[in-house]
């Protein structure tokens, strides 16, 4: 819920010698493609990804209801993908050329891969202990020094989970918000890995984890700390900034990993993820944005974004929400659960997030959730648009949209069959491809991922 206290939250998971294998054989796809990002900052080269696409075959989906997360829907279409990359979506009279493996998927849906903006899988791993308490550096109200990924755990049984049940391709691992800037981010392919840098997403930007608000007032307030107030919380971030301005105008700066990750936020190769709830201070950001220079990319939880529509819609900022959570605090009591469908409603960006390890699973049914909620209060939004609140809509909000997120010719064939319109509590999905890898068949038990922390458990590997 977005709260500093300890939360479990899956990583990646420790996957079978039979994975391993894959793993080490040399990529057959994505690795020519071209960074999203500028240029890495001093020291960035040594944490650089070293993904390597599973191999895979050409493949072609027919006869299923194809949504390619930018809006569009199209019955008894197909789907082609091969060397990694979507090749082709159209209708039934797309040609299929020679050698493709045909899947039939008549009476089921095609999505883009599920992307999930706001996990702390790995750095709040399963088991929930305080041994694995990895994802708030609570020591100080802004550490930008500190990168998630340098906790992120790949033996967490969550990364599997989320890919079986929920279909998720990609994801975004963030800090906790115990702090007003909290550190960087990073952005996983939910593939096996014995590394995190084996999963880190080619190319994507990093971004900045802040928090205003509850969160960095009551953690450092109740140690007889700056900041203890809302107003303390715009000081201390606003002090910061200004430091870093300082520290870009040296022309020889000694290095400090801290400044490194302001200045590229200042500079803008690295956006900012804000957990934030109330309205007014999302506001408030805002104008601290546009005094500093910097972008927001997402508010997350923004509970209260449905009062404020107008003003996200202007400043072309998503907001990362859930379909119902509310009340756990007194910044979450204004929650509404019509806020995703009336910001969609007012033209901004809505995003349907989990930060939750149950919740990464089902964020399909969270978007169909909130889209009821909606209808009831007479906005209906069509089930095209909903499906690219856990898919472009995310993608474009992490700085990956123009290589992931949706079904279109030449972006990463990161493809959902679901055996039933996910949008509905009864369907889940059947296959799973990421870079055109088949990662997961609940049909063939071979094809089921496995967690050496969880042998034998229903959708976790053969339970014989």
């Amino acid at each position: 819920m977005g709260r500093f206290s300890n939360k479990g939250g899956p990583a990646v998971l420790l996957a079978s010698a039979a994975a391993f294998a894959l793993a080490g054989c040399s990529a057959t796809t994505g690795a020519d493609r071209p960074a999203t990002s500028a240029a890495p900052a001093a020291g960035e080269e040594a944490y650089a990804s070293t993904y390597q696409a599973f191999p895979g075959v050409p493949t072609a989906i027919v006869g299923a209801t194809v949504y390619d997360g930018a809006g569009g829907m199209i019955e008894n279409g197909t789907v082609l993908f091969a060397d990694g990359e979507v090749v082709g979506i159209g209708g039934a009279d797309l040609a299929i050329p020679a050698g493709y493996t045909r899947v039939d998927g008549t009476g089921k849906f095609v999505t883009p891969g599920v992307i999930d903006i706001h996990s702390h899988l790995g750095d709040y791993p399963t088991p929930s202990v305080d041994a694995h308490s990895d994802g708030n550096e609570a020591t100080d109200p802004t550490t930008p020094e500190v990168w998630a990924e340098h906790s992120v755990w790949p033996q967490d049984p969550g990364f599997s989970r989320a890919l079986a049940n929920g279909g998720v391709t990609s994801l975004q691992i963030l800090p906790g918000s115990a702090n007003l800037m909290g550190g960087r981010s990073v952005t996983l392919k939910n593939v096996p890995s014995r590394t995190v840098q084996g999963m880190k997403f080619p190319g994507a930007p990093y971004s900045l984890k802040m928090a205003c608000g509850e969160n960095p007032k009551r953690v450092y307030g109740g140690r007889g700390r700056m900041p203890s107030t809302r107003m303390g919380n715009f000081a201390v971030n606003r002090e910061t900034f200004i430091e870093a301005q300082q520290y870009m105008a040296e022309e020889e700066p000694d290095r400090d990993l801290a400044m490194e990750t302001l200045a590229g936020v200042l500079s803008g190769d690295i956006t900012v993820q804000n957990h934030c709830y109330r309205a007014d201070e999302m506001a408030l950001v805002l104008d601290m944005a546009e005094e500093f220079g910097y972008t927001v990319a997402a508010f997350h939880h923004a509970v209260e974004s449905y009062k404020i529509g107008d003003l996200l819609r202007e400043n072309e900022v998503c907001s990362a929400v859930w379909a119902d959570w509310y009340g756990f605090k007194m910044e979450a009591y204004d929650a509404i659960p019509e806020n995703a469908a009336m910001i969609h409603n007012q033209g901004a960006c809505v995003v349907i997030h989990s930060d939750d390890e149950n919740g990464i699973q089902r964020l399909n049914q969270e978007a169909a959730k909130a889209q009821a909620d909606g209808r009831r209060m007479g906005i209906d939004i069509p089930d095209a648009d909903v499906i690219s609140w856990i898919t472009l809509n995310a993608a474009r909000a992490m700085g990956i949209g123009d290589v992931t997120g949706s079904l279109e010719a030449g972006k990463m064939a990161d493809v959902v069959l679901w055996n039933g319109d996910p949008l509905s509590v009864y369907s889940r999905p059947e296959m799973v491809w990421i870079d055109g890898a088949m990662m997961y068949d609940m049909n063939d038990p071979a094809m089921r991922p496995v967690s050496d922390f969880e042998l034998g458990q229903p959708g976790e590997g053969d339970v014989k």
